[in-house]
């Protein structure tokens, strides 16, 4: 493909950048990804894939927009409380782009859809309020050899690293398996901007990764305290012989 005269335009500030270009940014809008939730961290993430131009924009969520997620979840607005929000978010991304493609997927993803919700992409951004779905995402990316970005919130603070197949740890290679029911971070409190910065570094992995551009967030740890502003990066282990999906796939 080539750009238009609007791509070169919207685009013009990418065009200048080491590393993205003209032919990173044909790779952006040639690309696919899949935001697995639609709410403080899919927001952001799903806003700044589209401003970066990437192609197709899958939105995977089951839930409908309420009063109570507009604290955090910028993708929608009053006007939209009980609307779908993967319509909400489609609407919400193509008003900024209308040339990208979104995929309104209003499902819940579970063991028995999974593997297909996540085969047409490129990489997929982990964006979800709960701890199954997280360890089903990561189980799936395994599995398929699918990159994604794991994103998880907690009050004041949140987290993030990147997996790519065979080159770093998984989520479950560093959490083991999910915690008791009651420490699921979806009846938590939650800071509004502290997804706002989780998210869009969710979003700025995926560009990296879909560019070829930057060291990725594979094998370390970011973590976000807003109350002392500070950003700290840790050091993962390898691969854990422990890991039941790694050692499946990757005979780790």
């Amino acid at each position: 493909m080539e750009l238009n005269s609007e791509q070169r335009e919207r685009f013009s500030r990418h065009l200048l950048l080491d590393g993205i270009g003209e032919e990173g940014q044909m790779r952006l809008c040639e690309s696919s990804v899949l935001v697995i939730g639609a709410g403080g961290l899919g927001s952001p993430a799903a806003f700044y894939l589209a401003a970066a131009g990437v192609g197709t924009i899958g939105i995977a969520d089951s839930d409908c927009v309420d009063l109570s997620n507009l604290q955090r979840q910028i993708l929608h607005s009053v006007n939209d409380i009980g609307k779908e929000k993967v319509i909400s978010a489609k609407e919400s991304l193509l008003a900024l782009d209308p040339d990208i493609s979104v995929k309104a997927i209003n499902i819940r993803a579970d063991e028995s859809n999974i593997d297909s919700l996540i085969e047409p992409y490129d990489f997929v951004i982990e964006a979800s309020d709960n701890f199954d779905t997280k360890f089903l995402v990561n189980d799936a990316c395994v599995r398929n050899k699918k990159p994604f970005s794991h994103g998880g919130v907690f009050a004041y603070g949140g987290q993030l690293m990147t997996y790519v197949p065979g080159k770093s740890p998984c989520y479950r290679c560093v959490f083991g398996d999910p915690p008791p029911a009651d420490s699921d971070p979806k009846s938590k409190a939650i800071l509004s901007s502290v997804p706002g910065v989780i998210g869009s570094l969710q979003a700025t992995e995926a560009i990296k990764y879909l560019t070829g551009t930057g060291e990725l967030l594979t094998g370390r740890l970011l973590v976000f305290d807003a109350l002392k502003m500070t950003v700290r990066i840790v050091p993962l282990p390898p691969v854990s012989d422990d890991c039941p999906v790694c050692k499946k796939y990757y005979g780790a």
